[in-house]
């Protein structure tokens, strides 16, 4: 059951700061038996996992009474299956008895998903819903943030990647400003045709062009009284730019044909997944737009920073396509193990299309099986099937990286690029591409061979 995003947030931000100890290895239980969870187990000793494991919203039966043991030693994870009968996964690999690891993320035991994390608060921050989103621990204080800034400023930068969330971030700087009364009108720049920008933002007086035979308000007059959210405000022109700056520092706004400005009364929020210094380094955003506008600045977690909300967010998307869907823990499973580049935006897409995947071979439960090879991969990375031709081979360098990102696992690397893991060994011989172990770490070696 999810509330209302005001009240939510306003009680967050009311209560207390949470009791802080230490930090150390702990594994956070994320998901159980079709639930999303949030509660933390230290691993200050071993700790034993099994059927009546503390913490579980409810009994898990298929973890064994004794199914595995996790530990921290030497700076590794030790994970230990018990002979147990479903199996104890580490990154998605069923584990032999027992498997020693520095960079081991992701457990599932039985319909048990645990997160494996070197700092981990003993006493997490509670996992909040609301209208709009999933609310965890980093993503707490940024709204937190968020909050603050729309109690003392009258402009607000977003900063974060394509699909995070950013206006649901400038409803809520709305939603909690002095100005929460009036409009919330939220403007695309980037589909702005160049040559209308102006009377769009700005409006028009009759006769300013041909077949302006009225006035006619713009974007910025339609949020009087209220915030107007200019969302990838870098693909503005700089002509635009200017006149933009003219607006904050002056709050009136002159329409096209006027001969005498109007002083509007609003709220701006911007946002942008670009660099904005970066870009006015290159000459394509104005420097003194730049120092007025990103005072104060809040930048969005990528999905791939906060995992802990994953679940909810997957169990939230699988719902709004029927309430009789549940998730089973090999689709949790994997979608942790995926960096989703679209963010949000696209786990919530590519998860009711499972959900539909599922629905449409009669079943309720959605598995791994029913999510694509490709969904939450990097575009450079496109799933491809097994006998793809070798058109369609991702470039050298990608694999290798991606080699070294899953510490020489190819199962876990085929897995990210999309594709078998026998298609992923044939790639690798063509390219000369090897793996070998040094010590205790998985290290990836290139030949030269270049084709």
């Amino acid at each position: 059951m999810t509330t209302p995003i005001r009240q939510t947030l306003e009680d967050l931000l009311a209560a207390p700061e949470p009791e802080t100890r230490p930090a150390g290895p702990g594994l956070r239980l994320i998901f159980s038996s079709g639930q999303a969870h949030h509660d933390v187990l230290p691993v200050r000793t071993t700790v034993e996992l099994g059927r009546n494991l503390p913490g579980l919203p409810r009994p898990d039966v298929q973890l064994s009474q004794r199914h595995a043991s996790v530990k921290r030693e030497g700076g590794q994870w030790v994970i230990t299956d018990h002979a147990s009968r479903n199996g104890t996964f580490v990154d998605g690999e069923r584990i032999q008895h027992e498997l020693r690891s520095a960079r081991a993320r992701v457990l599932r035991a039985g319909q048990t998903v645990f997160l494996l994390e070197e700092e981990c608060s003993p006493h997490p921050e509670p996992l909040e819903q609301t209208e709009d989103t999933v609310i965890g621990p980093r993503l707490r204080a940024v709204w937190s943030e968020v909050i603050r800034a729309s109690r003392t400023a009258r402009t607000l930068v977003l900063g974060g990647e394509t699909g995070v969330g950013k206006e649901v971030a400038a409803r809520v700087y709305h939603d909690h400003g002095p100005r929460k009364a009036g409009p919330f009108v939220a403007v695309n720049c980037a589909a702005i045709p160049p040559g209308i920008a102006e009377r769009l933002l700005f409006g028009a007086r009759r006769g300013a062009f041909s077949g302006a035979t009225s006035d006619a308000d713009g974007y910025v007059q339609a949020a009087e009284g209220g915030t107007l959210f200019l969302d990838e405000i870098a693909e503005l022109d700089l002509t635009m730019q200017a006149k933009l700056l003219r607006l904050l520092e002056a709050r009136e706004v002159l329409p096209v044909g006027a001969s005498r400005p109007r002083v509007v009364d609003v709220s701006i929020c911007a946002a942008t997944h670009q660099d904005l210094r970066g870009l006015v380094m290159a000459g394509r955003f104005r420097a003194d737009l730049f120092y007025r506008l990103v005072r104060p600045t809040v930048v969005i977690p990528p999905l791939r920073e906060r995992p802990e909300d994953v679940p909810a967010l997957v169990v939230r998307a699988l719902r709004r396509v029927d309430s009789g869907l549940f998730a089973h823990a090999s689709l949790m499973e994997v979608v942790l193990q995926r960096p989703w580049p679209g963010n949000v935006r696209e786990l919530n897409s590519e998860i009711s299309n499972a959900g539909e995947r599922a629905l449409a071979a009669g079943r309720q439960l959605v598995t791994a099986e029913n999510l694509p090879a490709g969904a939450g991969t990097a575009l450079t990375r496109a799933a491809v099937r097994e006998e793809a031709p070798l058109s369609a081979v991702p470039d050298r360098e990608v694999i290798a990286e991606t080699l070294r990102q899953s510490a020489g696992n190819v199962s876990r690397c085929a897995r990210l690029l999309g594709i078998h893991r026998t298609q992923l060994r044939r790639w690798m011989e063509r390219y000369d591409i090897r793996t070998t172990r040094t010590g205790t770490e998985d290290v990836v070696v290139t030949g030269t061979h270049q084709t």
